[in-house]
């Protein structure tokens, strides 16, 4: 499994860092974790062809994880796309998500290549390919706009935090968070690669939190340009095996597992 860190910047937009992304490849799959403003150019940033996306995973719908598809699809097509793309959306979104795209004139008789939504529900082990697969769970970081659903009543509220798994090796991304209980929503597994967002939760806590799960490494995304020398500070403090372990993940990182 080869995790790449498309971008790790947090809603705040950055001249030097793209918005939350990542690549997770399995032996025979890429799959592109959310797709922000800007998503066509971090791709071409990274080195990565819009095409070898097998599929996309949408961890919630706030626009620095979501707003780039569109643009991201026309590319595709531009590309002279032929093989389908699989959209991973929770079944609450699934509807949000497709009429989005056809708001946008990406109407499937046009588009050159087929696109299959497949949906997921809570703790529901979703296969992917034979050996990759993930587990969804929602974590509490859209609670905010609870008040708001009697006014909007079709508003869905989900946002995920995820156990990627192919063979053994396992990974946790926990997405938007909305408090340090939501570090520990796959507290069972023992992750080879735990990845925290670094915005809504202090990096301190995620520490804290997360050194106790045992993970074998642990990365930092979704953090603004200002937060940059207050984490760097804060993990250069650490016990020297600590420093070795946890580290701020960097647009365009890669490492194999």
């Amino acid at each position: 499994m080869k995790i790449t860190f498309i971008g790790t910047s947090s809603g705040k937009v950055s001249l030097t860092r793209f918005h939350s992304s990542l690549v997770i490849s399995s032996e025979k799959y890429n799959l592109l974790v959310d797709a922000g403003d800007g998503i066509s150019r971090a791709l071409m940033s990274s080195g990565l062809r819009f095409n070898s996306m097998n599929g996309i995973l949408f961890t919630h719908l706030h626009a620095d994880h979501f707003s780039g598809l569109p643009a991201l699809i026309v590319q595709m097509k531009m590309m002279n796309r032929n093989e389908p793309l699989d959209i991973f959306i929770h079944e609450s979104l699934k509807a949000v998500v497709e009429e989005f795209l056809i708001s946008s004139y990406l109407l499937p008789e046009r588009m050159g290549f087929e696109i299959y939504y497949k949906t997921f529900r809570d703790d529901e082990r979703l296969k992917i390919t034979e050996d990759f697969s993930f587990i969804a769970r929602k974590n509490s970081h859209l609670e905010n706009l609870e008040k708001f659903h009697e006014k909007y009543p079709s508003l869905s509220l989900y946002n995920g935090s995820f156990l990627f798994e192919e063979r053994n090796r396992k990974v946790i991304y926990t997405s938007d968070i909305g408090s340090e209980e939501d570090l520990l929503l796959f507290r069972e597994f023992i992750p080879d690669v735990f990845i925290s967002e670094a915005t809504h939760i202090s990096p301190e806590t995620i520490i804290e939190k997360v050194i106790k799960i045992n993970a074998g490494k642990i990365y930092l995304t979704h953090y603004s340009d200002d937060d940059i020398s207050k984490i760097s500070e804060i993990l250069a403090s650490l016990p020297k095996i600590l420093i070795e372990k946890i580290k701020l993940a960097e647009d365009e990182l890669f490492f194999e597992i």
